[in-house]
């Protein structure tokens, strides 16, 4: 009899073991919520000079319950490139997408189609922005282009036409909140015996950073702090090689909306505004406080809708096997070196601030400093569906390092980085990063590429010691002491360069300007 008993003991326990087994494997599912432009400086875990201000509770909670990545970075800062980039694991130079003007084929491999085609059910909903018609997709609810802010077009499998052509249905009320609302009730309609796949991206906070009116009092009466390199005004006194995009361009285009606001592109928040009779400091300053009060305003909204999403899947038992990222498609300026926008290989605009919680295996108030591409991200998603990575994806999963186990000899020591859409205020240019060194080549010519200037710049060096200069402030590359890392890293470059697979030899010019300029 104890013999028996003990039988039935030993099948039940197996029994209730391979359940919950299979319960622990179960292939979790995945949101992967990405913000346009929404700049590590701004989100208050990276610490920095507008920590005690901004309004992110809830990506504040992400971060306590799960891990951050230090050092992400985007293989192209601007807005098209990266977006192609997180879809495919490619460099530009892989998937065709090198400027805005470019589009992603539908044609071409990604990872919604792999893991739609492993057993995911797929979504995007909110900023496409790629211009061609979304595959991979069970479902999508996209703008076109850009979108607006305010009572946005959104275009689905059911009324698609390509960006250039008037498609989609309005949907009432502010971006951010219609985007939300419409992901909760898309994963309000999925079958639990299903894991999906959503992509969940805002327009926030790309410009002209308007916010709902709920947020219009958010730092009024206040000055915010500045960044140290605010009124660098130019190249002379940093060994800067170019112009950039000085905060004086972004007022322009206030004055313009206001002179002719049915002809400009978009609207602005908080107008009338004016620095008539102000000095280039005060005139500087003046405009500062309202682009980062505006910006942050506008990123305060998401943060309400991050928390929004995270109640439902908690009320919904979805949240704990459930990868939720949140994450940028690369950072932005909001003031340092003078500067807004992007596209620069500077550590404010390069860096993709970047969070994920899945609490089964990546643990929770860690911090990952491991060099982590965008190109990484695909391949990590293919990781967490039990899916084999495929040759299309030139990117690494980085699960191990999430559970505490980099691969020793395997994982990057460097960073590759390019950006094609030349202009001379802001050249062509492509670089490596370290741990510790940035070096920059700007090359400063168009190659025919969609949107670039014909207008060459000179070439030239950066190099910057990220421990001793991590703001970027001097260029070292003259520096005597320097002169063996700096070659080191020329080698490196060219090295990462080949493994990118990015090939200049159909360029007579580049090779002109290697032959000059690189010793």
């Amino acid at each position: 009899m104890r013999k028996f008993y003990f039988i039935l003991f030993f099948i039940a326990y197996n029994a209730s073991s391979q359940v919950s087994i299979k319960t622990a494997t179960k292939t979790p599912n995945i949101i992967f919520i990405m913000a346009d432009d929404h700049t590590s400086q701004a989100w208050g875990i990276y610490g920095g000079i507008l920590k005690n201000y901004v309004k992110t509770d809830h990506i504040q909670k992400l971060a306590k319950e799960g891990t951050v990545l230090n050092n992400a970075f985007c293989t192209n800062s601007i807005c098209v490139p990266s977006r192609a980039s997180l879809m495919t694991g490619q460099y530009s130079n892989r998937n065709g997408v090198y400027t805005l003007g470019d589009a992603l084929q539908p044609d071409s491999m990604n990872i919604a189609k792999l893991l739609q085609q492993n057993g995911y059910h797929t979504a995007l909903i909110g900023k496409w922005h790629l211009k061609k018609r979304p595959s991979g997709f069970d479902h999508f609810m996209v703008m076109p282009d850009q979108g607006v802010y305010f009572d946005p077009t959104l275009k689905t499998e059911n009324d698609w036409q390509d960006d250039g052509i008037i498609a989609g249905k309005k949907y009432m009320g502010y971006n951010t909140d219609v985007v939300t609302d419409y992901s909760i009730d898309w994963i309000k309609n999925q079958q639990k015996e299903q894991p999906f796949f959503l992509l969940l991206h805002y327009k926030a906070t790309h410009e002209p950073f308007e916010y709902p009116d709920r947020l219009k009092d958010l730092y009024n009466d206040i000055d915010l702090p500045e960044p140290v390199s605010l009124l660098d005004f130019g190249p002379s006194a940093n060994g800067r090689s170019f112009k950039g995009q000085h905060v004086e361009e972004l007022e322009q285009r206030w004055e313009n909306f206001q002179k002719n606001p049915s002809k400009w592109w978009t609207t602005y928040p908080g107008m009338p505004f004016s620095i008539e009779g102000l000095d280039s400091v005060a005139a500087r300053k003046k405009i500062y406080q309202k682009m980062v009060k505006d910006y942050l305003r506008c990123a305060a909204a998401i943060d309400e809708n991050i928390g929004r999403l995270m109640s439902y899947l908690k009320e919904n038992d979805l949240l704990d096997n459930t990868v939720i990222i949140y994450t940028s498609d690369q950072g932005y300026f909001l003031g340092e070196h003078g500067f807004f926008d992007k596209r620069m290989m500077y550590e404010e605009s390069a860096r993709m601030p970047f969070v994920i919680r899945y609490p089964k295996e990546v643990k929770a108030q860690q911090r990952l400093n491991d060099l982590v591409l965008n190109i990484d991200m695909p391949a990590l998603f293919a990781d967490y569906a039990g899916v084999q990575q495929p040759d299309f994806i030139q990117g690494k999963s980085f699960r191990e390092n999430l559970k505490g186990n980099t691969p020793t000899i395997n994982w990057r020591k460097s960073i590759y980085y390019r950006y094609w859409e030349h202009h001379p205020d802001r050249p062509a240019h492509f670089g490596i990063r370290t741990q510790q060194y940035k070096l920059i080549f700007f090359y400063g010519q168009a190659l025919g590429m969609k949107g670039a200037s014909p207008i060459a710049s000179t070439p030239a060096w950066e190099f910057y010691d990220l421990q001793k200069d991590p703001m970027e402030l001097h260029n070292s590359i003259k520096d005597k002491s320097y002169q063996k890392i700096i070659q080191a890293l020329k080698l490196e470059l060219l090295k990462q360069k080949r493994l990118a697979g990015d090939d200049d030899n159909k360029y007579p010019i580049m090779q002109e300007i290697f032959a000059k300029y690189w010793n």
